[in-house]
């Protein structure tokens, strides 16, 4: 099946398996025609192609993803796979991030992106100074030069002992908001994190700044910061958009005391976003001991509560995670086998679309009338054929046009490893 041929002007991709609840309609899985002209999807029909049942879905959004460290394991392989060497490893790998090193491994990854059918991706960009100065102006300039293929926001990343209200960090988020961007932070448990999180609110609400965490990547039970996040923000009255990333340790917890604070969380109108690959990868590794925890979150608690859920890449072949491509579909793939969003509600294919999209203010995407013709056609006619095999010749259209989908050679990275 190649639809690259499509002809010219209006046509109507008939016969097309698309979600039901993409189209405003009850139910899973449902054929129906799809209408595009003028690079937009439309209610009115043009040259039929017959689809054979092919599934179609919007462009994914792909919204916590780590451009900046991306593709660095050929030079910085966690030596035991466990979070501190992954931690220590990256440090250590900040010495060969100049401005040339970071823009071909972070323009690599958004090419991938764009080739498995990613419209909009949020990264985050570690931000202990001096890297703020290195990092940020190539990610500008990455922005401009790729507008109209993938969107890209960022997000300022520093540990929560890392921050001080009037300290380097006030400059970090000057520049954050020159560049239009999200204020980001990892939590912890330190002693004094109330205070830092009062001090970080107000930073971003002085700057009218949305906020990005990454939470309680851990298994340990005792920590429990999204709590305190929860509690911070319905305390201080911050109007933005909060988002929270991980939140592992809510999965080890005593469970009353983890649905207490899914409460809190739906009551302060947080938005959660899962990254099972690289937690399944990390977390409760232990050398020569089979793990017994996912490390995923928990995600069908928190949609019950009526807690916006979005699921994305994270890492990609660093050492938080030694593999993936920024393919979105092996995102969907995986998130359904490791949560088992199977057997479930049948709207799960919003959280790979249309939710991170709206969480993170991009341009709207669907499959209605009027959405934009970015689309994703795979040679499946159900689930159980799309997450059966990788879907490698699956067609993206971007305005109604297909996109040439080659993914960019390893070794165009090779020079990195060699003058590092």
């Amino acid at each position: 099946m190649d639809f690259r041929a499509l002809p010219s002007g209006p046509i109507t991709l008939a016969n097309v398996t698309v979600p039901a609840c993409l189209v405003g309609q009850e139910g899973d899985l449902i054929l129906t025609d799809l209408h595009v002209a003028e690079g937009r999807l439309t209610d009115i029909p043009g040259a039929r192609v017959d689809m054979a049942r092919a599934m179609v879905l919007p462009c994914f959004t792909d919204m916590h993803v780590h451009l900046d460290k991306g593709h660095i394991w050929p030079r910085a392989a966690n030596p035991d796979g466990s979070f501190p060497g992954a931690l220590t490893t990256v440090r250590a790998d900040h010495a060969n991030w100049s401005a040339k090193d970071l823009h071909a491994r972070m323009e690599f990854g958004l090419a991938c992106a764009y080739a498995h059918g990613t419209r909009a991706v949020r990264t985050h960009l570690d931000s202990i100074p001096p890297q703020p100065q290195i990092t940020w102006p190539v990610f500008a300039a990455l922005r401009d030069e790729w507008a109209g293929r993938v969107d890209v926001q960022g997000v300022c990343l520093i540990g929560c002992d890392h921050f001080s209200e009037d300290g380097d960090f006030r400059v970090t988020a000057d520049l954050v908001a020159e560049h239009g961007g999200v204020l980001g932070m990892v939590t912890y448990p330190v002693p004094d994190l109330r205070d830092r999180l009062e001090g970080f609110f107000r930073l971003a609400a002085a700057r009218g700044l949305n906020v990005d965490f990454h939470v309680d990547e851990t298994m340990d039970a005792s920590s429990e910061t999204l709590r305190l996040i929860a509690e911070v923000a319905m305390q201080t009255g911050f109007d933005g958009r909060i988002v929270v990333g991980h939140c592992c340790s809510l999965s080890t917890q005593n469970e009353a005391r983890a649905m207490d604070t899914l409460d809190l969380v739906a009551r302060a109108g947080i938005h959660v976003v899962s990254l099972p690959m690289c937690n399944l990868y990390l977390q409760d590794r232990h050398a020569h001991r089979t793990p017994r925890g996912r490390g995923v979150t928990l995600v069908h608690e928190m949609k019950a509560r009526g807690i916006p859920i979005s699921f994305a890449s994270d890492n990609t072949r660093d050492p938080f995670y030694a593999y993936g491509d920024l393919d979105m579909l092996e995102v969907m793939r995986q998130a359904t086998r490791i949560a088992h969003l199977d057997h479930s509600s049948t709207d799960w294919v919003t959280s790979f679309t249309t939710q991170p999209t709206d969480t993170c203010g991009f341009d709207a995407q669907g499959l209605s009338p009027g959405d934009p013709a970015d689309l994703v056609i795979f040679k499946a006619r159900e689930w159980t054929e799309l997450y059966a095999r990788p879907q490698s010749d699956r067609i993206v259209l971007r305005n109604g046009t297909a996109i040439d989908r080659t993914l960019p050679d390893y070794a165009t990275l090779d020079h990195l490893w060699e003058t590092s």
